[in-house]
């Protein structure tokens, strides 16, 4: 589950795959296409930063969860930040936030889809 979510979270293809090498709370994975990125993981907090070979660039993201929420920031390749607060109520999950071009964005999304 949490590489699915890593992986979708980066914006990789499901055609990209990564070795990765460390322990539970602290790893490197290098990608097929070249790219590094970094996780750390200590209580409820996640941390990764990234490196893109062809770029490169670099950026970050770190994500705490209490309770029913988890509360996501991080720094783009270009270097703006963004945030995003999720709450989960039962089987949906209530998503808004800033992304990094300052615009302001909302999700709700269940079994049957997002919207």
């Amino acid at each position: 589950m949490t590489r699915v979510l890593l992986l979708l979270s980066l914006g990789l293809s499901t055609t990209a795959f990564a070795n990765c090498y460390g322990t539970d709370t602290y790893k490197t994975c290098y990608d097929n296409c070249g790219n590094t990125y970094s996780v750390q993981q200590y209580g409820n907090t996640t941390s990764v930063q990234g490196y893109n070979s062809q770029t490169g660039s670099r950026w970050n993201q770190s994500s705490t969860t209490i309770g029913n929420s988890t509360f996501t920031n991080g720094t783009s390749a270009d270097g703006n930040s963004w945030n995003n607060t999720t709450n989960r109520i039962g089987d949906t999950s209530f998503t808004t936030g800033i992304d990094s071009d300052g615009n302001a964005f909302s999700s709700t999304c269940n079994q049957y889809g997002c919207y």
